[in-house]
């Protein structure tokens, strides 16, 4: 990331970037994946940044962030520290993944900070346990035996296959130049020291009808099935949501085909 900054908050030293808009148009703050960091967003950050202020960072364990000791700690509240820093009361969160968890659980914990909201295939706190295809139960089961062996670069490799690629999916499926940067970025968050215990917020799956501000849903058909059927879910529930579906796409749309990616959150702001 260029221009970092660093945040300090509860025993950890977060990289943030900010970036002022020219126009006077809605903040967005980007909220990686579980297997990424803040740089998995750089398509959209170049694409958007001459017309909306962009803060993106790298949460504890990952990235060119760093933890000063194993601390309880809530995503949500960390969070909002690296918004104050940028002197954002509000704004429009995009969340991938476990980014999209985080992006939920501020949304309904203070939603007059949440103008709108992007979930990109996310996590959801509270959602019920997923009965897992055999290829993903496979891929589970390689990754946990590689990272017991303590063999970082397999479990890595394995990571691509299930999340870059989808599980189904050939290998090699997805470019080179997409690739590299997914190995890099998970390699950190593999290798990274314990950040301590979260602090939970309060089950989203069962408050989704409370979510008002615009949303979309959005995710690959080459992801994991239960993560699919989740977010049509998700689209049905929340009130005020549209859903897209990025063809030939796995568990990183905005990673693997930035330029369809863009067209639809475009879309989505045209529209607000």
């Amino acid at each position: 990331m260029n221009a970092t900054t660093w945040v300090e908050v509860n025993g950890a030293v977060l990289a943030a970037e900010f970036q002022k808009g020219i126009k006077d148009e809605l903040p967005l703050v980007f909220l990686h994946a579980g297997v990424a960091d803040g740089r998995m967003w750089q398509a959209q950050w170049d694409h958007f940044a001459t017309s909306h202020t962009l803060l993106r960072y790298d949460r504890r364990g990952f990235g060119l962030s760093r933890h000063l000791h194993a601390a309880p700690h809530s995503r949500v509240a960390d969070l909002w520290a690296v918004m104050d820093a940028a002197g954002l009361d509000r704004a429009m969160l995009i969340g991938c993944s476990q980014g999209g968890r985080v992006a939920l659980d501020a949304a309904l914990a203070r939603p007059d900070r949440v103008a709108a909201l992007v979930l990109v295939a996310p996590a959801v706190s509270g959602a019920p346990k997923p009965e897992l295809d055999a290829n993903v139960r496979a891929l589970s089961v390689a990754i946990d035996a590689a990272c017991e062996a303590g063999d970082v670069d397999r479990a890595n490799e394995l990571e691509a296959a299930l999340w870059l690629e989808g599980p189904t999916s050939q290998r090699g499926r997805v470019g080179s130049e997409a690739r590299a940067l997914f190995l890099a970025m998970n390699d950190i968050a593999l290798r990274a020291a314990d950040a301590g215990s979260v602090i939970e917020e309060l089950p989203a799956w069962e408050r989704l009808e409370q979510i008002h501000v615009p949303t979309m849903v959005l995710w690959g058909d080459l992801d994991l099935l239960h993560l699919q059927a989740r977010c049509k879910e998700l689209a049905r529930r929340i009130p005020a949501a549209v859903s897209v579906l990025l063809q030939d796409t796995a568990h990183l749309p905005g990673l693997e085909a930035p330029e369809r990616f863009n067209v639809a959150l475009e879309d989505f702001l045209r529209n607000l």
